[in-house]
């Protein structure tokens, strides 16, 4: 059975959750947009995904501050401020009664289309606004079992051709890549950059461990991902030596560890590369990452209840 970083226990409360559309809020079998829609016909459209922690979205400026420079990149009028943002959040929250261990999408697109084109301009009756919140809980079993990754053909591509910093609704080039994995009978796909260094998967951020030190890419072609760049700091704030470098599949299928980041799985082991396996036992840097990150949160979360309160 394959697994993915999204895996997650079933939860049978999604079946009825309501869902923010342009301001309303509705149950999911009313929640529709319309086909001349710049997103469902052009994939044109900014995203993020957050997670609730006992009602305080984890790490929300660093959410919305690439939210809005992505809109501002693609010139897309978000046309509400970040406290606009945080409004709509806490009324769908509220609607869904929802307070821990929720994971959010947030798409953003230019709205709908007066023809179906592909010039933006056609596009003139304002933003597209989408808020689904699910509960959501990572499954247990990645931790002990592991992600198998394959590394695939497809790779980022260059900030010039189309931006991987930008979290669009133009995902084409990530799901080739799943769909290349999955026919290699792994669970993601390992990408390389267009140099040939290990860059990302298809869905996170990674990482390997060697010799206690920390190895991610340079960041230049991959998601400038939240949870990878707290992983960054954290290890710089105990200790642990890390490295944003260039590396190729010779140093990564000899790695001790390799795991993910994100901002659902938070990080989730690699069990193999390649039908190669990686490390040999015990995850001890990976697990301390772990135990700090959950810390980070906890401290994160009574910040913002202090500041609030």
């Amino acid at each position: 059975m394959m697994s993915t970083t999204h895996d997650a226990d079933e939860d049978v409360r999604n079946r009825d959750i309501k869902i923010y559309v342009n301001g309303d809020i509705v149950h999911r079998d009313d929640a529709k947009v319309s086909v001349y829609d710049s997103g469902f016909m052009l994939g044109d459209g900014i995203w993020e995904g957050m997670r609730l922690y006992d009602g305080v979205w984890a790490f929300f400026d660093e959410h919305m501050d690439r939210f809005f420079n992505s809109c501002k990149t693609i010139s897309l009028d978000i046309g509400m401020d970040e406290d606009g943002i945080a409004d709509a959040l806490r009324a769908t929250a509220q609607a869904n009664d929802m307070n821990h261990d929720v994971h959010c999408r947030l798409m953003l697109t230019r709205g709908i289309k007066d023809k179906p084109f592909q010039h933006p301009q056609l596009s003139r009756s304002g933003p597209t606004l989408v808020i689904i919140m699910e509960h959501s809980k990572p499954v247990d079993r990645l931790q002990s079992k592991g992600i198998r990754l394959a590394t695939v053909p497809q790779v980022r591509g260059l900030p010039m051709s189309q931006d991987p910093k930008l979290n669009s609704h133009s995902k084409l080039n990530c799901i080739i890549a799943c769909l290349q994995a999955e026919a290699a009978g792994a669970d993601e796909g390992l990408m390389l950059d267009p140099h040939g260094f290990v860059n990302t998967t298809n869905a996170c951020n990674f990482f390997i461990v060697r010799r206690g030190e920390v190895w991610t890419s340079t960041g230049d072609y991959c998601m400038n991902g939240v949870t990878r760049q707290k992983v960054i700091d954290l290890c710089r704030m105990n200790g642990i030596p890390v490295h944003e470098k260039n590396y190729s599949l010779y140093e990564t299928y000899g790695a001790d560890e390799a795991f993910l980041t994100g901002t659902f799985g938070a990080q989730t082991p690699v069990a193999e590369i390649d039908g190669k396996p990686i490390g040999n036992g015990p995850r001890p840097i990976t697990q301390r990452i772990q135990a700090l990150y959950k810390e980070a949160i906890r401290e994160h979360v009574a910040s913002v209840k202090g500041r609030d309160g």
